[in-house]
Formats: C-alpha cells, structure tokens, sequence
C-alpha cells in the first residue's frame, strides 16, 4: 500500500523524493528568514514597525522578532529541534496575526485584506506544526514510503529486501 493510496503512482514517487523534505521546510520559513534578514539590515524601520503595531518597547519586540525569525527558521531548516524552532515561529505568527490584522475593527476593502492574511497567518501556523509533528517520525515516515512503493509491484509475497534485490536496487 502506497502512503496516499489514492494517488497516482509519479504523485507517490514525487512525494518520496529524499530532497523534498528539507525544500519544504525551506519554503515554509522562506517569508521568515527574508523578514529577519530585513529587521536585521534596517533595525530602525523594524522598531518602527513594532511600534506601529502597539508593541512596545520596539526595539525590544524587533529583537525577540530577528531571532525567533532567523533562529526558529535555521532550526526548522536544519531539522534539529524542529519542535521549538517551528513552535518560536508559530507564537511569532499568532502575535504579529492578532496585532497586524484586526479584521474585526475594519470595514470594507481594508476589512478583506485583514481577513484574508489572518487566514494566511493561520495556515502558516498549522505548516509549522505539521512539520514539528513529522520532523518527529522522520526516519519510521521514510521507511514507510519506500516500503510502500516498493510493494506496489510486489504481488509475490517477497520481503523489502528481496523485492529491492528484484527491482535493481542494492541500497539497504
């Protein structure tokens, strides 16, 4: 059984890429890891902006914003303690989703737009926590996939291994 029984075969084989994990965790952190670099390069404008939004001192809440954003997406990105890299992240989203986009005291067009980025804020928190919760079962999830479409063609019964042995491939 395939690990999206559903899908088509190639949907499986691209799914199973060894790179796709980590380019997704890349892109995941990409606005976070631009918006760092930005506060860090022009501190005064990310005080300003910190300030804009009622959270003061600004210069404090632009520093704990540069190193959740920097630090929590370096340890998202490298897969080590994904869970506090990605939960710094998380906090940091719901904060700046709460402050920066208050739909519910806006009307009209503004009232919209508000709305649609506290959507995507929210989405953006539910990635992060699917990555903390699959960075955890890595290695059982990889075992996993490759068991699963190794045993598509595998209608004799044979273990894994000898289906591997069968299909050419001698990586263990």
């Amino acid at each position: 059984m395939r690990a999206n029984a559903d899908a088509p075969r190639w949907v499986g084989s691209i799914l199973a890429l060894p790179s796709l994990w980590p380019l997704a965790r890349l892109a995941l952190v990409s606005a976070y890891l631009v918006g760092g670099f930005t506060k860090l390069f022009d501190f005064a404008g990310a005080i300003g902006e910190q300030e804009h939004f009622g959270l003061y001192p600004g210069w404090l809440w632009a520093s704990l914003a540069i190193l959740v954003e920097l630090g929590g997406s370096a340890l998202v990105v490298a897969g080590r303690q994904v869970w506090l890299g990605a939960g710094g992240l998380g906090v940091l989203t719901a904060i700046a989703m709460l402050t920066a986009n208050n739909f519910w005291a806006l009307a009209g067009h503004d009232r919209f737009m508000a709305l649609n980025a506290f959507f995507e804020h929210l989405g953006l928190i539910a990635g992060l926590i699917v990555v903390a919760q699959r960075s955890d079962h890595r290695p059982a999830l990889r075992l996993h996939l490759q068991q699963s479409l190794y045993s598509d063609g595998n209608r004799s019964g044979a273990t894994v291994s000898e289906s591997r042995q069968h299909h050419g491939d001698t990586q263990q």
